[in-house]
């Protein structure tokens, strides 16, 4: 296989729509095609996680083909969508839906200088040389939690700048929040949705971490965490009207299971690569969010959501974050970024392939009515359960 939406290699978890089927079926990518895999030992996504070896499963498990791989892609996009033939959803279902905020430094920092500068250049160069005195060169060696760390907040609260944000960024605590509940999250080629009240919002492109009821790291996807930046804005207690909206939390096109060649290490070292292209006004937005720069590692974000002090019988996904802050113009001089209906946005990276979404008004995008009860009174009628 060689298709740039879908990695050329590893083991491969989804969830497809099959017409004649009441409820989603577990589905797997073998060459060019995608086999079904839904059976009695895993009906689930979360049921092919909790296995001791998710792997093994899903390479030995027979299956029956569905298709071809371009053809569930082509058929996955909400816009002209034929109900008569598969496509893909989120690969998740019963898993919680967390998302960590604020962690790369470096980007954070620099944001912070800049707003506090308020365009000065010298007053930008001070504060810089402030916080490089304390740290030294690199602001992604800046450990949160840490001694030096606790220095840089000193610095900045007798300089007035310290917030919230900052608290979570270089702080002892890591920010995590619930982005939208089981089964809310939508796949590949589906709408996402943004605020109609909202007029400063941006896609969030991020590797998403896939997490057992044991706390066991097993695999990776790609997400977007669509942010709306002018409520948040407002009020950090609006978190919740600015992240978890109706098609506000995308991911997919697949999980990548971790194996002997494709580990978390291979995530550290990821480059999540962003384009937004507008359908209208033909606007490009392009950028990287170096996975190198975290100042929190995956493992310790991960265990800041579980633990003694949080489980998640089902599991769980926990977007990691993400450095990329667009700044790029749209719509005159000054005004910054901002999504507009119709852009299509695509988050990659070879390890993990491309997740691409069309923006639309959350009012506009299908509405969200197949829950957890749902799926498992389907499952048991199936004689899965």
């Amino acid at each position: 296989m060689n298709h740039p939406i879908v990695p050329n290699e590893g083991v491969l978890i989804g969830r497809a729509r099959v017409p004649g089927f009441a409820h989603p079926r577990v589905v797997t990518v073998r060459g060019d095609e995608v086999f079904d895999i839904t059976g009695k030992q895993a009906p689930t996504s979360r049921d092919v996680a909790e296995l001791s070896d998710p792997v093994d499963h899903v390479t030995s498990a027979k299956g029956t083909s569905i298709g071809s791989v371009e053809a569930l892609l082509k058929n996955s996009w909400a816009a002209g969508m034929d109900a008569g033939a598969p496509s893909l959803l989120s690969p998740i279902d019963m898993q919680a839906v967390k998302a960590a905020g604020v962690t790369f430094v470096v980007s954070l920092l620099e944001r912070v200088i800049e707003e506090q500068a308020r365009g000065d250049k010298a007053k930008a160069d001070t504060l810089r040389r402030d916080i490089l005195d304390l740290i030294g060169t690199d602001l992604s060696e800046l450990v949160p939690g840490s001694d030096t760390a606790m220095q840089v907040k000193e610095t900045l609260i007798s300089r007035g700048v310290w917030s919230q944000y900052l608290e979570v960024g270089i702080g002892p605590d890591a920010e995590i929040f619930t982005k939208c509940q089981p089964m809310a999250s939508v796949g590949y080629g589906a709408d996402v949705g943004i605020l109609p009240i909202s007029e400063w919002n941006n896609p969030e492109p991020e590797v998403a971490m896939v997490v057992t009821s044991k706390g066991s790291i097993i695999g990776a996807t790609l997400g977007n965490d669509v942010n709306l930046r002018d409520v948040e804005g407002r009020s950090a207690l609006l978190l919740g009207k600015a992240k978890d909206n109706n098609a506000s939390a995308s991911l997919g096109p697949f999980i990548r299971l971790f194996d002997g060649d494709f580990t978390i290490e291979t995530v550290k070292q990821s480059d999540i690569s962003l384009n937004v292209t507008g359908k209208d006004d033909g606007f490009i937005l392009e950028g990287v969010s170096n996975m190198e720069q975290i100042s929190r590692t995956p493992e310790s974000l991960c265990n800041s959501a579980i633990g003694a002090h949080h489980q998640y019988p089902d599991g769980f996904v926990l977007y990691l974050g993400t450095m990329f802050a667009p700044v790029k113009d749209r719509g005159g001089e000054g005004k910054g970024f901002t999504h507009k209906p119709g852009d299509v946005v695509s988050i990659s990276t070879p390890s993990l392939g491309k997740l691409s979404n069309t923006v639309r008004m959350a009012t506009e995008c299908a509405p969200w009515t197949y829950g957890a009860s749902h799926l498992y009174r389907d499952l048991a009628q199936a004689g899965l359960l």
